[in-house]
């Protein structure tokens, strides 16, 4: 981040950028890897249910940041100093001095899982066959044709929608946006919809701990796909008050922040068993694939369709997510808060007697 900023007012500031991103992508998905795993290993089943409602708002708490607090804070650099590229240099390095007091909050406040235990040492074959006997056992896991299915097309309606969701605010009237100020657009997603996607999110974990995965699955799938008709009626209407605009705005985050739960509970609970943090690891790198694909189409489909069709569009694309659904097995008791489990066998125990 501190590259970036110290040269993005250079002459070659293209090719540096690129190259500082793609040192932060390669260290995001290490860093993701070793954050999974240590999600996996503190907590218990019970516990990675009602903190995963938590854990899926502070991940996409992450991504809307970026796309609401830091555009509101470049936005207004913009206006105060008339320098482009200094103000986005400025927000760049107010972003490394926050990743550098993440760090040493991990550092020192994070706890140490007892399970957390170093490896013997492997030489360069039996990492290599470790390595290939992960991927195997992966992939010949029960259902992993469903299971992958589910992970790619559970977002898909939301893969497309959230790379349309900031142009679409701030385009003009005249092509079919809302032509909202950066700041406004910035307000709408990072304060509205964050609230809403907090709340989502922390409220879906709390309710699948009590109930489970299983019992949750259905309403949470209609949270993230039926909310996007929010869109869908702001490019009918193209509301002129702010107050309707973040209305939608923050009924969408609260469906997908409440259905994002599902989500991250089905992963959790398919990598189950043997090399559960490596198996965590790669459904991730599905789930990344199943938001990458239909993103990078999602603004040639909008160009060919225009603003309202691709909304349109984007309703459609939501039946594969519920089509799925009933095809994937879960374990009805999975996800439940352990009380809720004693409860369950001591009422067995009471009528065996």
């Amino acid at each position: 981040l501190a590259g970036i900023a110290f040269t993005l007012p250079t002459p070659f500031y293209l090719q540096a950028t690129l190259a500082f991103f793609w040192i932060m992508a390669f260290s995001s998905a290490t860093h993701d890897i070793a954050a999974d795993g240590f999600y996996m290993l503190a907590l218990d089943d019970s516990q990675q249910s009602f903190f995963v409602g938590i854990r899926s708002t502070f991940y996409s708490l992450a991504s809307i940041t970026g796309q609401g607090f830091l555009i509101i804070l470049a936005g207004f650099l913009e206006r105060t100093t008339s320098n482009i590229p200094y103000s986005w240099s400025l927000t760049f390095f107010i972003m490394a001095g926050l990743f550098l007091a993440f760090f040493v909050y991990h550092r020192f406040l994070l706890p140490y899982p007892k399970s957390d235990t170093g490896k013997a040492v492997f030489t360069p074959t039996e990492v290599m066959k470790e390595f290939v006997n992960t991927f195997k056992s992966f992939f010949t896991k029960k259902g992993i044709g469903l299971a992958l299915t589910f992970i790619l097309v559970y977002r898909l309606a939301e893969a497309m929608l959230v790379k349309l969701a900031y142009p679409f605010l701030l385009d003009p009237r005249e092509i079919g946006g809302l032509g909202l100020r950066t700041e406004d657009a910035g307000l709408a997603y990072g304060t509205f919809g964050v609230v809403a996607l907090t709340l989502g999110g922390i409220i879906g974990g709390i309710l699948a701990s009590r109930k489970g995965l299983k019992y949750w699955i259905w309403p949470m799938a209609l949270a993230i796909t039926l909310p996007n008709a929010a869109y869908l009626l702001m490019a009918i209407y193209q509301p002129e008050s702010f107050i309707w605009i973040y209305i939608a705005v923050a009924t969408e985050q609260f469906g997908y922040g409440f259905g994002f739960t599902a989500y991250m509970l089905f992963m959790i609970y398919f990598s189950q068993g043997e090399h559960k943090t490596a198996h965590y690891s790669i459904c991730t790198g599905f789930m990344a694939l199943g938001m990458m694909i239909p993103g990078m189409a999602a603004g040639w489909i909008q160009e060919q369709l225009g603003y309202l069709n691709f909304f349109i569009f984007i309703m459609i694309t939501t039946i594969p997510t519920l089509l799925i659904i009933p095809f994937i097995k879960i374990d009805k008791d999975f996800g439940k808060a352990k009380k809720d489990k004693i409860a369950i066998v001591d009422e067995e125990e009471i009528e065996a007697q």
